[in-house]
């Protein structure tokens, strides 16, 4: 059974009459197909389809990345690897079912993967949790990324949650401090890192993953500090104001896209991904290869300040650079007066030290 959205209704009767149409069988019998109507129509449900999806605004795309039936993690990573195999716990306290991981290879290249996992029915969402990670999961995922760190193994992130566990568990076995050290750990990498924002990217729960070289982010998926909903609620004291707050934050792709904190946007078929898995399974393969393919010629300590700078550039002028020198200019400028006393502050003892011995020789020469 298809899910619709609340302004897929249009859609919705037209696909309900497309398939009685292609159903030969009716209540009188064996009836002929209406192959002309069945082209009319297919067509027409194009046309309204383009027609929504090229006017959405950010609270529709914010269903959109919420859907039902998107492809999840799980689905890129059984279509997009081979010889995957997963790897659990954090060495620490137990598994956490709401992040996959594991090593796997892409075109016959060996890679880390991380799947943030929301799950596909209800069953299997409670025992995922609904894509919300806990510190264990964050802990783990750590201790995967240092070990392919260690084996200089690339590194691909799918991130896909409405944000980290608040709960009070969670918060008893340290979750703040967690995502701090899975941010900390993510921006220290000396590997090629690749995140891709698939459907919902909230708070902290994503970036704690999505600290990367690259981060990538589907057409209709949201990227944002909190859901509209709890935006709204702060701000208007009222969750119902979600549109405008979801217009404010500045969620979608193209938005983030024009800011400077994605640095690229994967197409999505007309209709979200989930209308063509297929389609959208073949973007994301090549958005994968091409990027990967662009940081092959980067050693470790390039990869290393490739990172820093473009979170450092966020914001400011000059944007993304993979140069080295870029570093030098994201510092603050410094008079001469503050360079002398920079300097003196940090020989001070020993300039001290030799105007004792100049003084001591003036006196008694």
């Amino acid at each position: 059974m298809k899910n619709y959205l609340n302004f897929e209704n249009d859609i919705k009767n037209l696909e309900v009459e497309l398939d009685k149409l292609k159903d030969p069988y009716n209540k009188e019998g064996l009836s002929e197909v209406d192959t002309k109507r069945i082209s009319e129509i297919q067509l027409e449900i194009n046309s309204k389809l383009k027609q929504v999806y090229s006017n959405l605004d950010s609270w529709q795309k914010t269903q959109v990345a919420r859907h039902e039936d998107r492809p999840k993690s799980r689905f890129f990573i059984e279509n997009l690897f081979e010889e995957f195999i997963p790897l659990s716990g954090d060495r620490f306290y137990g598994e956490d079912k709401s992040v996959i991981t594991g090593f796997a290879k892409f075109k016959q290249t060996s890679v880390l993967v991380i799947g943030q996992e929301k799950g596909d029915d209800l069953n299997t969402r409670i025992e995922r949790n609904f894509g919300m990670m806990r510190p264990e999961g964050y802990r783990k995922t750590i201790r995967l990324m240092k070990l392919a760190d260690k084996f200089n193994i690339p590194i691909i992130s799918f991130i896909d949650t409405p944000g980290a566990y608040p709960g009070v568990g969670a918060e008893e076995r340290g979750q703040a401090e967690a995502i701090a050290k899975s941010i900390e750990c993510c921006m220290e990498l000396k590997v090629p890192t690749i995140s891709i924002i698939i459907g919902e990217g909230g708070s902290g729960g994503a970036i704690a993953l999505a600290s990367s070289n690259k981060v990538l982010m589907f057409e209709n998926a949201i990227y944002s500090v909190i859901s509209p909903e709890g935006c709204a609620s702060i701000l208007w004291r009222d969750p119902k104001k979600t549109l405008e707050a979801a217009e404010a934050m500045k969620l979608s792709s193209k938005d983030l896209f024009e800011l400077g904190v994605i640095d690229e946007i994967i197409p999505e078929p007309i209709g979200g991904a989930h209308r063509d898995r297929e389609l959208c399974l073949n973007n994301v393969r090549e958005s994968i290869q091409k990027n990967l393919d662009g940081m092959k010629s980067m050693n470790r300590d390039e990869i290393f300040y490739q990172r820093k700078n473009k979170f450092l550039s966020i914001g400011r002028s000059k944007g993304f650079s993979s140069s080295l020198e870029v570093e030098k200019n994201l510092t603050m400028k410094e008079s001469f007066l503050q360079k002398i006393i920079l300097k003196f502050q940090k020989f001070k003892f020993q300039v001290l030290a030799l105007l004792f011995v100049a003084i001591i020789i003036y006196y008694f020469l």
